[in-house]
């Protein structure tokens, strides 16, 4: 789809996301899927990524998330596999177009990016040359895989959204940016606001937030809201974490509260909506069934 496809595709109506790959593959015993985060899914468990993009198609997703998190020329680098980027990212993609088709549902297929470092360490963001070139290098690899978009999510610092969306808009592929956030702003401490004007780059057609607490995911997309008229983005983290992201630990909000919430980030003018890491099916099915009424 071209920019001004998905921009009207989400100003016609509230528009539903997929929910977390990586922790739902572990939470169904796919170890694999811990090796870079969903990678060693996609080598040794292939059935099991479409047989997951395939439940949440049929849970009513409108829009589902390629495996392709990790799949980064940066990232594969480090575990000597970064020849087979273009290849992880076609198999990915063609993965969750072939899940949506087995439920029976023409869903946007959208690929992942991520930052190249640690997404929950802002400190460790790279130089902007690295940031340039990197990035770059990851969202071509993306666009050969022929996703409807580019989805970079996870986003610690405005410095790293600027240069993935200038690189991924570059594709001439539609992207949405999507930040982490705690307390309110980014995990580098920065306004989401300041940071949203810093992505809004010709060719991003959504902003929000992502792997951000139930209880904190709406303040900061309130701040985000503020600072651009672009179609909202939202899919919290529900109490998934690790010993880097202490700040994530709770207790899971149920499928229908969850909805709930969603609903209220839908009234922030969210356009995507969705669930991040400690989602799966049921709390899609559960959004999906909120907006009936909307959808028709």
């Amino acid at each position: 789809m071209t920019v001004s496809e998905i921009g009207g595709w989400l100003a016609s109506r509230t528009r539903v996301l997929d929910g977390a790959t990586g922790s739902e593959l572990l939470r169904r015993g796919v170890e694999p899927a811990r090796t870079l985060w969903g990678v060693g899914a996609l080598e040794e468990a292939p059935e099991a990524v479409r047989a997951l993009h395939r439940d949440y198609a049929a849970a009513g997703a409108e829009a589902i998330t390629a495996a392709t998190f990790r799949v980064a020329p940066y990232a594969l680098r480090r575990a000597g596999m970064a020849e087979r980027a273009a290849e992880l990212a076609a198999l990915a993609v063609r993965l969750a177009r072939e899940g949506a088709a087995a439920a029976g549902r023409d869903a946007l297929v959208l690929a992942s990016q991520t930052t190249l470092e640690d997404c929950y360490r802002p400190d460790l963001v790279p130089d902007d040359a690295t940031l340039a070139r990197e990035h770059a290098a990851t969202s071509q690899v993306l666009a050969q895989a022929r996703p409807d978009a580019i989805l970079l999510e996870t986003i610690n610092t405005a410095r790293e959204a600027r240069a993935a969306a200038t690189a991924a808009a570059a594709t001439g592929l539609p992207v949405i940016v999507s930040f982490a956030c705690r307390r309110g702003m980014l995990l580098s401490g920065e306004e989401p606001g300041d940071a949203a004007a810093e992505a809004a780059v010709p060719g991003v057609v959504a902003i929000g937030v992502n792997c951000t607490s139930v209880e904190e995911t709406l303040s900061a997309l309130i701040r985000v809201a503020a600072a651009t008229a672009l179609p909202l983005v939202a899919y919290a983290n529900n109490a998934w974490h690790a010993a880097d992201s202490p700040w994530l630990a709770a207790e899971p909000v149920p499928p229908e509260e969850f909805a709930c919430r969603a609903a209220a980030w839908t009234a922030a003018g969210a356009r995507l909506v969705g669930g991040c890491c400690g989602t799966g099916p049921e709390h899609i099915a559960a959004i999906a069934a909120r907006l009936a009424p909307e959808r028709g």
